[in-house]
């Protein structure tokens, strides 16, 4: 059975026993995580999702956090404008392997779904964002006029 799964703006076709190199996910070696965005499920039968397969998932566990190879970004200004810069960049990834594709029940498994690190971010800023009850406070006109009558 196979599955082509969604992460990090990509896709790939995956089976049990696969490892991947994935844009880097928010998640520690030895984790167990799970794909919810599955585009199509194979097999003995093709479900293909519109988006998404309901109820399907891809179940792997990270082995490791991991950088890509360098790249270089060279650029040379010719003739009057003799300038020249170098940069290069690693990516960060993690390496996960694939242990198993459900085509249904992904929502029973309780495993933790797998999100990048952008998605935590952004889910940690806005449980942190949130204000706590709290008594509203007194507009500024009503404060001061207030303090004038006192």
């Amino acid at each position: 059975m196979f599955a082509v799964l969604k992460t990090g703006g990509k896709q790939y076709k995956v089976q049990a026993g696969d490892v991947l190199r994935v844009e880097k996910l928010d998640a520690v070696a030895g984790q167990k995580i799970q794909f919810n965005e599955i585009l199509m499920v194979g097999g003995e039968s093709l479900t293909i999702g519109v988006p998404f397969v309901a109820g399907a998932a891809v179940q792997a566990e990270v082995i490791d956090q991991i950088k890509g190879e360098k790249v270089i970004h060279f650029v040379k200004r010719r003739r009057k404008h003799s300038s020249q810069r170098t940069k290069g960049h690693r990516q960060h990834l993690t390496l996960v392997r694939v242990t198993d594709v459900l085509a249904a029940g992904a929502d029973a498994t309780g495993v933790a779904a797998a999100t990048g690190t952008a998605d935590a971010r952004r889910a940690a800023h806005n449980t942190a964002a949130a204000p706590a009850a709290e008594a509203p406070a007194k507009p500024k006109r009503a404060a001061k006029a207030a303090a004038a009558k006192e």
